[in-house]
């Protein structure tokens, strides 16, 4: 998978520098869409064990960011098998994407099976190229799938159509060190991207820019700040 204002409880919110690098350092193993379908279509069946709990406490982090948020409309982005769906508040109306039919196929079994009134759709759409309309909703956040897409920025500006002017745009997810024994371990693991699905060394200067690298928020979260919440006015 945050905004403006709503600091996670316990950690400091702290502006990014405004000179931060202005280009995107993209990671040395590229995805395209076909990499990331292949990837989650193997992963769907054991995704919930293998990576549910690493990610939990950043997801709920991120979920608890939304939920203090006002606004009601929320598009989650790369949904995937619906972790998030249970923990939002009953308040919020929730739209959910994935690009992978069998992670999909997981989310809307999880909404069946758990009676979840507040899901209003799960839709196999491309993060980069969505067909909702300018402004359809007032949040829109993205749990670890900005080092997943192909083009980052790309999924950024959608992002910002479709939240309108004044709403929120939320991302919690790993990026890469800038030094020491993890980076060097993340650019060993970066040639198996394509096999992981996502990105190992993906730095956060691929997705924002010094513009959106001024007006953001960041706070790290657990566990063992792997994961990093970030928060956009819009």
């Amino acid at each position: 998978m945050s905004h403006a204002t709503p600091s996670p409880a316990g950690h400091a919110g702290a502006s990014l520098p405004a000179g931060h690098a202005s280009a995107p350092r993209l990671p040395r193993a590229a995805l395209d869409a076909d990499d990331v379908r292949a990837a989650y279509r193997f992963q769907a069946g054991f995704y919930d064990s293998a990576f549910g709990a690493v990610s939990r406490a950043a997801r709920r982090r991120a979920i608890a960011a939304v939920d203090r948020l006002p606004g009601e409309r929320v598009l989650e982005v790369g949904v995937g098998t619906g972790l998030a769906l249970p923990h939002y508040c009953a308040g919020k109306r929730i739209t959910g994407i994935d690009l992978s039919t069998e992670m999909l196929a997981r989310a809307r079994a999880r909404v069946r099976r758990m009676g979840l009134s507040n899901v209003d759709a799960l839709l196999e759409m491309d993060a980069e190229q969505t067909s909702f309309a300018d402004g359809a909703f007032d949040i829109a956040v993205a749990m670890f799938v900005a080092s997943v897409v192909p083009n980052p920025r790309r999924l950024l500006a959608e992002m910002r159509r479709v939240v309108k002017p004044g709403g929120h745009i939320l991302f919690i997810n790993h990026f890469a060190a800038e030094r020491g024994p993890r980076w060097w371990a993340e650019r060993a693991l970066a040639p198996a991207s394509r096999a992981l699905g996502w990105h190992p060394d993906f730095m956060l200067a691929a997705l924002l820019g010094a513009e959106d690298s001024a007006a953001a928020t960041r706070h790290t979260v657990p566990p063992f700040g792997l994961f990093t919440l970030i928060h956009l006015p819009n």
